[in-house]
């Protein structure tokens, strides 16, 4: 009596590693939760300072609070933890997963300390194909804009809106010094999207999706993969212009056809790379997307 292929794809895959490597490789090493961890470890550290140094206007106007994020606080607020837990409690939640994956998984605990600069290298690369598409999108659909108006899940601040800001310190020395406040809390923003989307959007709804479909549904492998990356990359986009607690519109990202397809077009990359490289690489390169991003419309299309 032969079996069907969900229960051999189950007996190939395990939910959290989509795709399998030859062992001890640089591809399967650095796709163990354990490397996520360490990898990420300093991106989660960074965005917990600055969430709590950076001055709180400036923070706001850039939307420093990632939604995953507040989700993620407010989750914790609801099961009854005080404030103070639920404003460290997201990046306990990211460890905590990722420790319970890699005892899930029996691979092994060990790390090679060169692998985490290679990992950062292959991000970087990672992230110019999103660099590219968002330059080409915004240049197609808004060829008179002065500034490319970049995805980095932060708000996009108008020349009127650091005019007005510049006009009211009458101030040379504090303008400036409100641009680097504001650039450093986008990058900032940009580091937690990276961590904090892909831990709700990737770890998270595909891992429950792939048990849904390929446990519960008992659909193949393949077919569970795609369900899962077209849902969690739809919901990833809509989630920007929709506030799916409260069940309302964005108002200060009203829809867009251009942005919504380009966040749906991410949302599937950064999927695809869960499924493929793990957690640390999807998030690596989701935070290094939004610091190069930053940097570029700073640089060479300053407001």
């Amino acid at each position: 009596m032969t079996r069907n292929n969900g229960t051999k794809d189950r007996e190939k895959y395990g939910t959290s590693q989509l795709f399998n490597f030859n062992k001890n490789s640089y591809l399967e090493r650095t796709s163990r939760p354990i490397y996520a961890i360490i990898f990420l470890l300093p991106f989660i550290v960074f965005y917990e300072l600055g969430t709590i140094f950076i001055n709180t206007d400036v923070l706001n106007r850039s939307e420093g609070l990632v939604v995953a994020f507040v989700w993620l606080q407010k989750f914790m607020a609801y099961l009854g933890f005080s404030s103070r837990v639920t404003w460290m409690a997201p990046a306990f939640v990211v460890v905590i997963i990722l420790l319970a994956l890699q005892l899930a998984s029996g691979k092994r605990w060990n790390f090679n300390l060169r692998d985490i600069w290679i990992m950062a290298g292959e991000c970087i690369l990672l992230a110019v194909p999103l660099i590219v598409l968002s330059m080409f999108l915004n240049s197609s659909v808004q060829p008179k804009v002065k500034s490319v108006a970049f995805d980095t899940g932060t708000k996009q601040v108008s020349v009127e809106t650091l005019a007005a800001a510049d006009n009211g310190s009458h101030n040379a020395d504090n303008s400036g010094k409100l641009k680097k406040e504001t650039l450093l809390a986008d990058i900032v923003t940009g580091i937690g999207a990276g961590i904090y989307e892909e831990l709700v959007f990737r770890l998270i709804l595909i891992c429950a999706l792939m048990l849904l479909f390929q446990d519960a549904l008992r659909l193949s492998h393949k077919n569970s993969i795609i369900l899962s990356v077209l849902i969690s990359a739809a919901l990833f986009s809509a989630h920007h212009h929709i506030d799916f607690l409260s069940g309302r519109l964005n108002q200060t990202d009203p829809f867009d056809l251009t942005r919504f397809a380009f966040r749906t077009i991410a949302g599937v990359y950064f999927a695809v790379l869960f499924a493929v490289r793990g957690f640390g690489i999807a998030a690596g390169s989701h935070a290094f997307y939004d610091i190069i991003a930053v940097l570029i419309k700073d640089v060479f299309f300053p407001q």
